[in-house]
């Protein structure tokens, strides 16, 4: 085995010094010290402690072990308490003590309530999770197929967020099998859900064009597996400001056709690293609630060098990037740019 690089040698002392003393008592100098490297070498990683705080997260969900047996779940609500008891199977118990590896995440919130620009990547983050899990419950369940799940999903979602706010802040407080029925409760529960956002009668047709699209390789953070993007369907370069855009190009897109989701950001040491987090938390939940078969053909695609983007023409790409190109045997034959592109090119 290789040596490591100064990345990884700074992101496992992170972690070790975040699980001993929390995030709020560890100090970048400890990390460095800890790591054997200059801070400069730290620095060079990741600009900051928050960056290395999302990206430990993000490295910790990655590396969470499976369900232990498939997913049985074969309707919606039986699929949404499943995935609440996946999520609130990994909180700390009562008995941990107050630091540790199940604490790790106890000042997420507070870390991004500190920043204006990881409040709105969160934001949109969890409006895609919603979207997925949305997506993914209409898709298993025939009685839901004519019936929008979205806002069902962003409910439970709402609960699940509020009970690791509350497991960390009362350890012990609460009822974890409540919390499972309940988001039961919602998935038959009649929320006035549905697909009419008022913009789009008024977007701008996507632009009809003949390009070559020769995509680098690339996964799908949410599956874990590698991600063809050759095929026919939407690729959509959307900044993390801009995510829950991605179900206009899937409520719009012809049946049998794919659609991607790719996300860029202005901030990648630190943007970069909450998002791969919360999609690596999500497809670990969705993973013990729903059979493949059922999950949507939605994939997620973190693009933090741009090359995705630039594969599409996109020369600059941040936070409020959003372009979408039509693909039709391997080649771009649409494109669209800024507010409602997802549906125009998904329409074309």
């Amino acid at each position: 085995m290789g040596e490591r690089s100064d990345a990884d040698r700074a992101l496992a002392a992170a972690r070790d010094e975040f699980t001993k003393h929390g995030f709020r008592d560890a100090t970048v100098g400890q990390i460095t010290e800890r790591a054997g490297l200059t801070r400069g070498a730290v620095d060079s990683c990741f600009p900051s402690k928050r960056a290395l705080y999302f990206a430990v997260l993000a490295q910790a969900a990655a590396e969470a072990p499976g369900p232990p047996y498939p997913p049985t779940a074969r309707t919606a609500s039986a699929a949404l308490a499943d995935f609440a008891r996946a999520w609130m199977a990994r909180l700390p118990l009562a008995t941990d003590g107050w630091h540790g590896a199940s604490h790790l995440d106890r000042d997420l919130v507070p870390e991004i309530l500190s920043s204006e620009a990881a409040s709105r990547a969160f934001s949109q983050l969890t409006s895609l999770s919603a979207i997925v899990v949305g997506l993914a419950m209409e898709q298993l369940d025939p009685k839901k197929a004519a019936t929008r799940m979205v806002r069902a999903a962003g409910t439970a979602l709402t609960a699940l967020h509020g009970a690791r706010q509350l497991a960390a802040a009362a350890p012990g407080f609460g009822e974890p099998f409540a919390v499972a029925r309940i988001c039961e409760e919602l998935a038959d529960l009649d929320l006035g859900d549905g697909w009419a956002p008022a913009h789009l009668p008024y977007v701008s047709p996507a632009l009809a064009v003949d390009q070559r699209w020769d995509p680098p390789p690339v996964r799908d953070a949410l599956r874990g597996d590698p991600a063809e993007l050759t095929g026919d369907g939407v690729v959509a370069i959307l900044g993390l400001h801009r995510l829950a855009a991605v179900e206009e190009a899937w409520r719009a897109v012809p049946a049998g056709a794919a659609v991607t989701a790719v996300l860029v950001t202005d901030s990648p040491g630190e943007l970069g690293a909450l998002a791969r987090f919360v999609v690596s938390d999500l497809g670990g939940c969705l993973r013990a609630a729903v059979p493949p078969a059922a999950w949507p053909s939605l994939r997620i695609v973190h693009d933090e060098s741009g090359a995705v983007a630039a594969a599409a023409g996109v020369a600059e790409c941040g936070d409020a990037t959003q372009t979408a190109v039509r693909i039709r045997a391997g080649r771009i034959v649409a494109r669209a740019d800024g507010y409602g592109a997802c549906h125009a090119a998904a329409s074309a």
